[in-house]
């Protein structure tokens, strides 16, 4: 940590670069409870929850001798010195400040609490990651009820913390969650994003799903074990194709497919299931729409393994199954067909 920097130069970052503080929000946090059950989760990959970017305005609006307050005189004088050339917009530029950690990192966020800069609808700071109490309700519940194969594929990079969430579970708090030893900053968002970032496209999914289909039609799913649905005990009738499978984890009689599939392989086979489950025009146009988009947001540019796979439970129906696992971050998605006489 560098020491604290003369008089001279703390009373002219003082004068110049942002001395006067600015008001802390004016909503009063009585009003947190309506808030938090008004907000939506988080659905874009920040690391700030809108709910916490209180600690964001904190960091650009106050003053020398409020972050004085809560932190080393070096530390604000870093911050100060930092905010004049450009504001902060995320905690990754605060953090790359000289001397902030994430001790630092927690006392700002005590003091934005402190100055009524955020409320109860903002958990905290974890790992680097501003969380709000949605976000972190659904953490919780995606640590504690999703499959292990899914987890695992959420989490490509820790294995051993995946394997201790497992072993550790149910959890109470995202910020247990946090503690567990293998969960660090990229861990937790990656756990955050598979948890919030697709509703639009779980709310398609569940939209599919419920429809009448009782001869022919189609399901989807996002959060499933597709080492289970894979390997069932099921009487196939198509070959099982896979790729981009560790050697070890490819099903028995599988054919390897040497290449990946790309957003548009994932979107042509969501697109044909949609409209298999939505030949009568059932789905509410708007909601076939927003869950697109929210699908072209997580798969853009990225690539997947996954199996295709055909099987049949008796000689008078059939069905066919696409499963899509992000290679990097675990987004996965499945789709299925199906038809009976």
């Amino acid at each position: 940590m560098r020491h604290l920097g003369s008089a001279l130069l703390a009373v002219s970052m003082l004068a110049g670069c942002g001395g006067v503080e600015s008001e802390p929000p004016s909503e009063s946090l009585e009003s947190s409870s309506v808030e938090r059950q008004q907000s939506p989760l988080t659905t874009t990959d920040v690391d700030v929850a809108p709910e916490c970017q209180g600690i964001i305005n904190f960091v650009n609006g106050a003053s020398f001798q409020t972050l004085d307050a809560y932190l080393p005189s070096d530390v604000a004088t870093n911050l100060i010195a930092r905010r004049t050339v450009s504001p902060f917009v995320t905690l990754a530029e605060v953090s790359a400040v000289s001397g902030v950690g994430p001790a630092r990192l927690e006392q700002l966020e005590g003091g934005a609490r402190a100055q009524s800069y955020i409320g109860p609808s903002c958990v905290g700071i974890m790992d680097e990651l501003a969380v709000s109490a949605d976000d972190a309700a659904a953490i919780v519940s995606l640590v504690n009820s999703v499959p292990d194969s899914e987890l695992h594929d959420i989490l490509p990079d820790a294995w051993n913390g995946a394997a201790s969430l497992l072993n550790l579970r149910p959890f109470s708090s995202a910020q247990a969650i946090s503690n567990v030893a293998g969960i660090g900053e990229v861990s937790l968002r990656n756990i955050r994003n598979s948890a919030t970032l697709s509703r639009p496209l779980e709310a398609l999914i569940a939209a599919v799903n419920a429809l009448p289909q009782p001869d022919y039609g189609a399901k989807m799913a996002r959060h499933f074990d597709w080492w289970e649905v894979v390997t069932g005990r099921y009487y196939r009738t198509g070959g099982l194709e896979c790729f981009g499978l560790e050697p070890s984890s490819v099903p028995y009689e599988a054919t390897v497919r040497p290449y990946l599939a790309n957003a548009a392989e994932v979107r042509a086979e969501v697109v044909s299931t949609v409209n298999t489950a939505n030949r009568s025009n059932q789905l509410p146009s708007s909601v076939v729409s927003a869950g697109l988009a929210n699908l072209d947001e997580r798969i853009a540019g990225r690539a997947f393994k996954g199996c295709y796979f055909s099987y049949s439970n008796d000689p008078w129906s059939g069905h066919n199954i696409a499963i899509f696992v992000d290679t990097v971050n675990g987004f996965s998605v499945m789709t299925e067909t199906y038809w009976s006489e």
